[in-house]
């Protein structure tokens, strides 16, 4: 059985239409997939002291509907996959009919803190996840195979750069990446996307300056949220 966990829709998660913003669904998916890290034992504080984490490689994320104000959901999530470094998490919300209003792929790699590299997990690191209910749930939530790269735009357009303050970090002092959806949906004034992809390439830290640069091409725009200099810390591509 995939992890679920239940809430009720928060006048602070909402929007001016009273619905869930995108960036709030983001938190409800990976407070999901950290309540079950914690409660399998393998969570925040045991990676730390094994200087190890899980880092967010991609999201791909469906919006069928966006809960509203006080509706009652369950957000729940199950791992699919390990290969080399990476794991792989199907997510969900579900609203007061029990059908799914968003659905999500996603790409994670292990990572060595203190050496700063990538590194395969040990089995004591994957075998507390239950894969079992992948089969039958990949049919359920009908979505294509992940894709975890995005295609560099070749046209871009400057917005506003911003700077990097305390309140976005999260524990690993790093840009936590819901910020970076609503940073680049910010840019090209998109509040409600149907469908979005990320691709995380550099983790942004206090004080780094973000500029988005925007491509659109037949109702996707492209959000390449860049560094100064060549690097780009992510790249976000919303469908209207």
């Amino acid at each position: 059985m995939p992890f679920t966990f239940k809430s009720k829709v928060r006048y602070s998660e909402c929007d001016s239409e009273s619905e869930l913003t995108p960036f709030s669904v983001i938190n409800y998916l990976q407070d999901c997939s950290t309540f079950q890290s914690e409660e399998l034992g393998v969570g925040v504080e045991h990676l730390r002291e094994k200087n190890r984490a899980w880092f967010l490689n991609s999201w791909h994320i469906y919006f069928d509907r966006y809960p509203r104000l006080g509706e009652e959901i369950e957000a729940g999530t199950f791992a699919y996959g390990f290969s080399s470094f990476y794991g792989y998490r199907h997510f969900f919300i579900k609203g007061e009919d029990g059908a799914y209003a968003v659905r999500a792929d996603s790409a994670w790699f292990f990572f060595d803190t203190e050496h700063k590299a990538p590194v395969r997990p040990e089995p004591e690191d994957t075998e507390p996840y239950d894969e079992a209910c992948a089969d039958r749930l990949h049919g359920e939530l009908a979505m294509p195979k992940l894709q975890r790269k995005i295609a560099l735009p070749k046209d871009l357009s400057s917005g506003e750069p911003m700077t990097v303050t305390r309140h976005l970090l999260d524990s690993n002092q790093h840009v936590n990446n819901a910020w970076y959806v609503d940073i680049a949906a910010a840019a090209c004034g998109i509040e409600r996307p149907s469908e979005l992809r990320v691709e995380y390439r550099k983790a942004a830290l206090l004080g780094d300056i973000i500029i988005p640069r925007i491509s659109v091409s037949d109702g996707t725009y492209t959000v390449v949220l860049s560094a100064e200099g060549e690097k780009n810390y992510a790249l976000v591509e919303l469908r209207v």
